[in-house]
């Protein structure tokens, strides 16, 4: 059988200790840039709330106009 490693000798994985401080840190900015984005969501939605409702409004109008234009014709 062939060895998975050309030396038989086996390589350990020294896992390094992590300071607490720094898993709160890490969670901590996480945690923050999703209540910014969060922010900024409900701040783009709200600006394209209003530019569908003006655009909505301007094309409610020219209907209007273009309504009351051929209604003059017609008389």
């Amino acid at each position: 059988m062939c060895p998975l490693f050309p030396n038989p000798v086996l390589i350990q994985v020294h896992l390094s200790y992590v300071p607490p401080v720094l898993y709160l840190c890490h969670y901590s900015v996480l945690f923050l840039g999703m209540a910014y984005r969060d922010k900024r969501y409900k701040e783009e939605r709200r600006m394209a709330a209003e530019e569908r409702e003006k655009k909505d409004e301007k094309k409610w109008n020219e209907g209007e106009l273009a309504e009351a234009q051929d209604d003059s014709m017609l008389k």
